[in-house]
């Protein structure tokens, strides 16, 4: 796929040629293959009951009838989108609404850690007990779908504004933690949207623009594979109902139009038997769209389909047998989801206008309270510890400074931001805000999310200074504090300095820098004043840490990320040990921006493709730590890297054979839920044993990395994480599927098992790994 476009590259710089700006999209026509026709929903696996109830329905409805769920209608509700109902044959409507952390724009909700947070966590059964917790709520209110999990953007682009929206760059562990959402939101009857199908790794031209057509994702179908669909594989196995198409464009051809990705990729290959949402205004054609596999346009079928899809199978453009697994597919997911019986009225707690007088509908649950706080905490990771600072022994005196550690201003509904995650960027609660004003901060206090829909609602905010003056209360201690100063006073009796910032992202446009000088030098202001100078930074995406990490009077550093509205009670309890940190990080932090080299920033139109924007992925799947083994380039801390107040040592790795394993070149079972069936055999079982060496209780996150042939020198392929006492061990256990051991054959178009040997590595990190053996297969 990718190399017809540097085919076109190479045709329009050659001497002789003219380099005009190109000005028709038919100059990019073919790059991405057509896939045609789409495929019909089987409902295979546990979808055949919901398959049958959904053609019994569907065989009642007008060709009319049909149409109207394909397209949303406008009404008087904060829904995001809404498909009405059909109330003759007991159709209730569907409310989609937004987001993957938490639901947004009402009330009585709660600000959930994003989804960044959760990768930090490394921690399968949390991000399960979350997604229940999420669901609950939405169901509560009546959405029926949530807008959410997010895989894409991975995070290739290190600048990325979305990046704080899904959990990890690594897609192995954004696939692992995304099945775990999956399953816990879906376990509560709402139907998830996994998004945004596909590539979608900047916001910078991710819509047209006047003349400027949306970036093009120019991917080689290997990289495709083992890099930007591995994740939403793991969504289509775990069961998701819902994929959402992506505004940009695939291989010049837009995310809801393209037929390879959604006809060939997703409803062949994986399997999927759900239905295709467009993003909201990703819609660009009618009839194409239809036969390219999308399925429901948002927020309105208008002005592609509505009534022109009705036109469009009435003159046999689009077959009736299409509109039918349009309709099938929505009603199936709506019958596998059980939202005929019982399920609150489509809406019901999302009023339009909270400042009205409407219904209260109270989402929260105190069953949430330990896992909002438990998520909080260990999306928190520790980077740096000298001599043991933390935790904080009984200190008398702490000054607190930077922005971020305060409140915002304002929280009212309409107030600034106030339904975006935008409240830190206004200046005195007021309308003056970083989205008009792009800043790499928020400046206007802490931020427990970033921007955009991606955004959720806090029941209550717990900030860092709150929670550090409850706990001044509590022992009989004293606090100082100044959240505006760049070069704040500093009393010399302090036993702690603690500098709160962030690192401000959104939906919409792509971040400025990954560091900014400001909170720099606030930071090397004070350690010039504070032998014992903590740094916070609630970052909504890598932060660069080198302008005053080696300050000797650093101390600590800890990264919150996005921790949700118990931010504040979080930091303190990780401060002063109450419990230990065990957040690892899901991303790598790089000493300087040059290390990423072109993958810093987003792609921007120029030259010849001043209209047609073109980002090529020719790294391949060399992004973030494998692209930093294959360069030989140290970052500051590696992927997966993290401390805690005790010490873990690794031993006794053991790697065999799984009884009875096919070690076939190809799988050769039927395709299910998620491609084809063997591809989730366990072929290898390695085990280890974590003993905890230090003092206190811990949890240690436990990393298995694979070396295959022909392919990165190795990749995250496991991970479990025990809590271990004191003195005490654990056995780790991981099985690896033919899916872990496999690369993508573009000739076979199959998952290839090569011959060969494979190396395994288990430790603390990428760059930990103090266990290491072969394997040949």
């Amino acid at each position: 796929m990718l190399s017809s476009a540097l085919c076109l590259v190479a045709y329009l710089v050659t001497p002789g040629f003219a380099q005009d700006v190109i000005t028709e999209d038919s100059a990019f026509y073919g790059q991405s293959p057509p896939v045609y026709p789409t495929p019909q929903g089987t409902g295979t696996g546990d979808w055949a009951g919901a398959y049958a109830q959904a053609k019994e329905l569907v065989s009642l409805l007008s060709r009319e009838e049909k149409v109207n769920l394909t397209g949303g209608i406008s009404v008087d509700s904060s829904c995001s989108g809404v498909i009405p109902p059909i109330p003759r044959v007991n159709f209730t409507g569907l409310c989609l609404s937004d987001a993957g952390n938490g639901p947004r724009t009402t009330n009585f909700v709660s600000s959930w850690p994003a989804g960044l947070s959760v990768g930090a966590s490394w921690n399968r059964e949390l991000a399960h007990k979350r997604a229940v917790g999420m669901g609950g709520e939405f169901r509560a209110k009546g959405v029926n779908i949530a807008l959410g999990p997010v895989v894409g953007p991975l995070g290739r682009i290190a600048s990325s504004g979305r990046n704080w929206e899904g959990f990890s760059n690594d897609p192995y562990l954004c696939g692992a933690l995304a099945y775990q959402t999956v399953k816990g939101i879906q376990s509560t009857g709402v139907i998830t949207s996994t998004k945004h199908f596909i590539a979608n790794e900047q916001e910078t031209n991710r819509n047209p623009e006047g003349d400027v057509f949306a970036v093009s994702s120019n991917i080689d179908d290997k990289t495709m594979h083992e890099l930007y669909l591995w994740p939403f594989q793991d969504a289509v196995k775990a069961g998701t109902g819902n994929i959402m198409c992506s505004y940009n464009r695939v291989n010049n051809s837009y995310g809801c139009s393209n037929s390879k990705t959604q006809n060939g990729l997703l409803k062949t290959e994986l399997g999927f038997q759900g239905f295709v949402v467009t993003d909201w205004g990703a819609h660009h054609a009618g009839v194409a769209t239809a036969l390219a596999g999308l399925d429901m346009v948002m927020p309105s079928g208008s002005p592609f389909w509505a009534g022109n899809l009705t036109t469009a199978v009435n003159n046999g453009s689009v077959p009736e047998s299409r509109l039918d697994d349009m309709a099938t597919r929505i009603i199936a997911t709506w019958f596998k989801m059980k939202q005929e019986d019982g399920f609150p009225t489509p809406g019901l707690g999302m009023p339009s206008d909270l400042n009205v007088p409407h219904q209260k509908v109270i989402a929260t649950s105190p069953k949430n309270k330990d896992v909002l706080l438990q998520g909080a905490v260990e999306g928190h990771v520790l980077l740096k510890n000298e001599k043991g600072v933390l935790p904080l022994k009984s200190p008398q005196l702490i000054s607190l400074f930077g922005y971020s550690a305060k409140s915002y201003d304002a929280y009212t509904p309409g107030s600034a931001g106030w339904n975006g995650g935008s409240q830190s960027t206004a200046w005195n609660g007021g309308s003056d805000s970083t989205t008009s004003t792009r800043m790499q901060i928020a400046p206007n206090g802490t931020m427990i999310s970033g921007g955009g829909s991606g955004a959720n609602q806090p029941a209550y905010l717990s900030s860092p200074f709150e929670a550090l003056s409850q706990r001044a209360y509590e022992d009989g201690s004293s606090l100082w504090w100044d959240f505006h100063s760049g070069d704040p006073n500093v009393d010399q009796s302090s036993d702690a300095c603690i500098v709160v910032g962030n690192a401000w992202a959104t939906e919409g446009w792509d971040r400025l820098g990954l560091h900014d000088d400001f909170t720099d030098a606030l930071i090397t202001n004070v350690a010039s004043r504070c032998n014992n100078t903590i740094v916070v930074f609630h970052n909504a995406g890598v932060r660069l840490v080198d302008q005053f990490i080696d300050h000797p009077n650093v101390t600590a550093l800890i990264f919150a990320h996005l921790p949700g509205q118990d931010s504040g009670r979080a930091l303190v309890s990780l401060l002063y040990g109450d419990v230990n940190p065990s957040g690892k990080l899901p991303y790598s932090v790089p000493r300087n921006e040059s290390d990423y080299g072109p993958l810093k920033n987003e792609t921007l139109p120029d030259g010849i493709y001043a209209l047609f924007p073109q980002s090529d992925f020719t790294e391949g799947v060399y992004i973030d730590y494998r692209a930093f083994d294959a360069q030989n380039i140290t970052p500051r801390y590696e992927f997966g890297f993290g401390l805690s107040y005790t010490t873990f040592n690794y031993s006794d790795l053991s790697v065999s054979l799984a009884d009875g394993a096919d070690f076939a070149a190809y799988p050769s079972k039927p395709i299910v839920e998620g491609g084809h069936e063997d591809l989730w055999d366990t072929l290898v079982h390695v085990s280890a044993t974590v003993t905890n060496t230090g003092d206190v209780s811990g949890a240690e996150v436990a990393q298995l990395y694979v070396g295959i042939p022909d392919a990165p020198v190795q990749q995250l392929r496991g991970f479990a994480k025990p809590v271990i006492k004191a003195g005490e061990s654990a056995v780790v256990e991981f099985d690896l599927t033919r899916r872990d051991l496999s690369t993508w054959d573009v000739v076979a178009q199959k998952w290839l098992l090569q011959k060969g040997e494979y190396q395994i590595y288990v430790g603390a990190s990428s760059r930990n790994l103090p266990l290491a053996a072969s394997l040949q297969i």
